[in-house]
Formats: structure tokens, C-alpha cells, sequence
């Protein structure tokens, strides 16, 4: 896919210079790179972000019209508003042909869904690499890289070095020491509900317990009344036998 990009030369500087082409619809930016000196532009804010938001916009070389004349360039680096979501400011870097690029490149990963971890285990895709540093020519330059997950199992991952380049491309990442995972699939979580017994509040179980000896008190209460009363009729009853003898 091929972006070209329209700017014009920009001859004030500053920040108070850069609000103003902002309220003016416009984009301040900066062109840097090659045998010519760091020129400042502007841009048409619509038409630049209608091209910001395809992908390949950000890892491919761009055609740059400068005031009528053709450059091959690359970007380096913008800034977004926090709020509007709008781009504050760009920088281009001029294309040198025969040297070589560093430029970060996104993966795409193919066939998650239909991985035998994925579809037959139920198995969870986690993405450790979204993205990945090479070093290549120009001409040499993909717009991403694909990792394919056809035959991920659950345990199974993808290292930086499964993954096949196109040719004349390096992934600058890559050594003996160092082979990061980019992608794995793994069992899910299961997530294991807690029961929460209800503790009795303090004083419940005392209360119990008092209220049982007070029961038992009054039990004994009762009996003792009751034989004290009976001893008392029969010492009347006695009384009244030897008063009649």
C-alpha cells in the first residue's frame, strides 16, 4: 500500500507559532534526516489523520510532497492530544536508500481461534510481543510480520525465533542470550468462590449461657420450695395426732 502525504515548508517556529497553525486546521511537524538540513512543515490535520489511521502508515515508507517535489520518507515520531485524540505534532525522517533502517514492525497473528489449544482445550491465547524491533533496507521493508497459532496446543508458545522473516530482514531482538516468547496459549484461571461462615457476635454465646444456668437456677428454686413445703404439713400433721391422743 503505498501514502503519500502533502506538506508545505513552514517558516515561523515556536510554540505560540504551532497553537495557531493547530487553530488553523494545520499540523506542525519536522523533516529530518539524510544530506539536507532538518526543514519545518505543516500538514492539513483531516487529511494527514484519514492516512495516520491505516497501519501501514506507521511502519511503511511514505511519499512525501514538499511544496510540489517527491521524497521518500519514514515516521518517526508524533504526539497525540490526551483528549481530542488529534496529532499535535509529527516528525519524517528522510530514506536513504542504501542504508539500512531500525523500525519497531507489528505482529499478525493468524489462526488463534482455530488452534487445537484454543478450540478442542479451551485454552486462553496470551500475547507477550505485539511488535518487534528489525534492521533492513528500505525496499526490504515489511508492513508486519505473521505468527501463525495453527498448531498451538495448551503449554505451547511461540518463540522470537520461530518466527520466519522475509529476506533481507532482521530482527535486531534475537541472540543466543536472548529469545523471548511472543505468544502462548495456556489454561484458563479458575477462579474459586470463597464461603464466608458468619461468626456469632460477641456476647451471643454468653447470653446463652447465662440464660441456661438462670433456667436451671430457677429449676432448683422450685424443687426446694416444694420440699419445704411439705416437711411443714407434715410436722402440723403429727402435731395434730398427739394433741388428740
Amino acid at each position: 500500500m503505498k501514502i503519500e502525504i502533502n506538506a508545505k515548508t513552514r517558516d515561523t517556529k515556536g510554540t505560540g507559532a504551532s497553537r495557531r497553525l493547530r487553530h488553523a486546521g494545520k499540523v506542525p511537524g519536522v523533516l529530518y534526516g539524510g544530506n539536507n538540513d532538518s526543514t519545518s512543515i505543516e500538514l492539513d490535520s483531516k487529511e494527514l489523520f484519514m492516512q495516520f489511521k491505516h497501519e501501514a502508515f506507521h511502519a511503511s515508507i511514505l511519499t512525501l510532497n514538499l511544496d510540489g517535489k517527491k521524497e521518500p520518507v519514514l515516521l518517526r515520531d508524533f504526539q497525540m492530544h490526551p483528549v481530542r485524540n488529534n496529532i499535535q505534532h509529527i516528525d519524517l525522517q528522510r530514506i536513504d536508500e542504501n542504508k539500512k533502517l531500525n523500525v519497531k514492525i507489528p505482529f499478525h497473528f493468524l489462526n488463534e481461534e482455530i488452534a487445537p489449544g484454543v478450540k478442542l482445550e479451551g485454552g486462553i491465547v496470551s500475547h507477550i510481543m505485539i511488535e518487534v524491533d528489525i534492521a533492513c533496507l528500505p525496499k526490504d521493508l515489511p508492513t508486519y510480520i505473521e505468527v501463525d497459532l495453527i498448531n498451538l496446543s495448551i503449554g505451547d508458545s511461540i518463540h522470537l525465533s520461530d518466527i520466519i522473516v522475509p529476506e533481507g530482514v532482521e530482527l535486531t531482538g534475537l541472540s543466543e542470550e536472548n529469545d523471548p516468547i511472543i505468544t502462548s496459549v495456556s489454561k484458563p484461571k479458575v477462579v474459586v468462590e470463597e464461603v464466608i461462615t458468619p461468626e456469632l457476635e460477641e456476647g451471643e454465646e454468653g447470653a446463652e449461657g447465662e440464660e441456661g444456668a438462670e433456667g436451671e437456677e430457677g429449676a432448683e428454686g422450685k424443687d426446694g420450695e416444694g420440699s419445704e413445703n411439705k416437711a411443714d404439713e407434715k410436722a402440723s400433721d403429727d402435731s395434730k395426732k398427739e394433741s388428740k391422743e
